[in-house]
């Protein structure tokens, strides 16, 4: 796929900003669009394909800018607030819960740590105003998913004020780069530099091309389209390079957000699955009234699992709350080791709780086309421990721990 590539020293095609937001409150718009998803994710599933409708919902109910601050056009939208809409859309279609959250994990990137910058200012206008979707270009041939680490590395071409860079990478996976408005990718700072030395770039989808190395075709998850990219742009602005080393940008913002909204998307998933054995337990309760159904304890202890799972994922996100505008609080060891605990625990409860949902229903779960079928989220849900994968996660954790002195309390981290 080629992309014409554009120079310029402000955001090239930025449009006027449209402020107006739907009518309706965040719950309301999540709703209508999550409806629309619902419609179309045994299709995307099926098919494998780009959630489309959902995307064109999503972007109609002008959910993609609620991040950028107020002052920028969009809505000043907490993490909590996202989390929900994750949540929601989560209970409809994986995929399209999935793609609005690895969305608003890269804008909170920017929005964190891009407003003192003009040119990415100017990109966050332009993200609300015209409902920009954002990809992400972080594993790399070589690398793998080893998020702290980059090959490719940004190229200075040019001197003075007017310097450009090119970019080389190649991409393992691009979750639907092929669809995304904006890729925010990682590489080492310059060609000398460390490979943990690393910054995060902006780059327009018309100021690159995208060669297909890979494509997508997985058990579950599959509408992300996370297929692999040679990605390549040239004589691009050095303006769109972040200059705070992405190593900041990923302890204070971009981990966080990944573990919580991520979170928020399974105990969507996992929550259907639980009203769905509810619903089929309800009913085998009004052919015998009197008898308890035999799947009513499997589905006691699934709700048990899910009110823990959802009380993780809550406490996470008021820490994360708390902490928001304190780079140091953010970067603490035991503020990483509660993050990294989120994924852990809430990606593994969300598999077991739909499948304990699944033994609840039984073969009509098993079945697909049914009021219970449960094959696509238990697919789907399946992904959670393994999208960072959390033996990599457990390790870092203990390293962090052979560090970390622990307070014994309750109330406090």
């Amino acid at each position: 796929m080629n992309m014409h590539v554009e120079v310029a020293a402000t955001v090239p095609g930025a449009a006027p900003v449209a402020t107006d937001a739907p009518a309706g409150d965040l719950d309301a718009r999540a709703k209508r669009a999550a409806e629309i998803a619902g419609r179309h994710a045994d299709a995307v599933d099926r098919e494998g394909r780009f959630p489309a409708e959902a995307v064109a919902a999503l972007k109609a109910e002008r959910l993609f800018g609620i991040q950028v601050p107020v002052s920028l056009g969009g809505e000043g939208a907490s993490m909590s607030e996202i989390a929900e809409v994750c949540a929601i859309l989560g209970r409809a279609c994986s995929a399209a819960a999935m793609v609005f959250a690895m969305h608003h994990i890269k804008l909170a990137s920017l929005v964190t740590h891009g407003q003192d910058s003009a040119w990415h200012a100017a990109l966050m206008r332009r993200i609300a105003g015209e409902q920009m979707l954002i990809a992400s270009s972080t594993t790399e041939a070589g690398i793998g998913g080893d998020l702290r680490n980059s090959l490719c590395a940004v190229e200075a071409q040019g001197t003075g004020d007017g310097d450009t860079f090119r970019l080389t990478k190649e991409a393992s996976v691009i979750s639907y780069g092929a669809q995304a408005d904006l890729i925010l990718a990682t590489a080492r700072r310059h060609p000398e530099a460390a490979t943990s030395d690393q910054v995060l770039v902006a780059l327009l989808a018309d100021q690159i091309t995208l060669e297909r190395t890979s494509t997508w075709d997985t058990l579950g998850m599959r509408g992300t389209c996370s297929d692999g990219f040679l990605l390549k742009a040239e004589g691009l602005p050095l303006v769109q390079v972040l200059q705070k080393p992405f190593a900041e940008i990923a302890a204070q913002s971009m981990l966080a957000a990944s573990h919580l909204l991520w979170g928020s998307v399974w105990f969507g998933i996992a929550s259907y699955a639980v009203d769905r054995a509810r619903a089929f337990v309800q009913a085998e309760a009004r052919k015998k009234p009197g008898q308890v159904p035999p799947g009513a304890l499997r589905l006691a202890e699934a709700a048990n699992e899910l009110q823990a799972m959802k009380s993780t994922v809550v406490a996470g996100l008021a820490r994360y709350e708390a902490a928001k505008g304190d780079p140091d609080a953010l970067s603490t060891i035991g503020f990483s080791i509660m993050l990294n605990n989120v994924k852990t625990t809430v990606s593994v409860q969300a598999v077991d709780i739909v499948q304990r949902a699944l033994s609840v229903v039984g073969i009509l779960g098993y079945k697909n086309g049914t009021p219970f079928s449960l094959g696509r989220q238990l697919r789907d849900v399946l992904s959670a421990p393994l999208m960072i994968n959390n033996d990599r996660i457990l390790s870092n954790t203990a390293n962090l721990l052979l560090v970390q002195k622990g307070s014994g309390k309750l109330l406090s981290a």
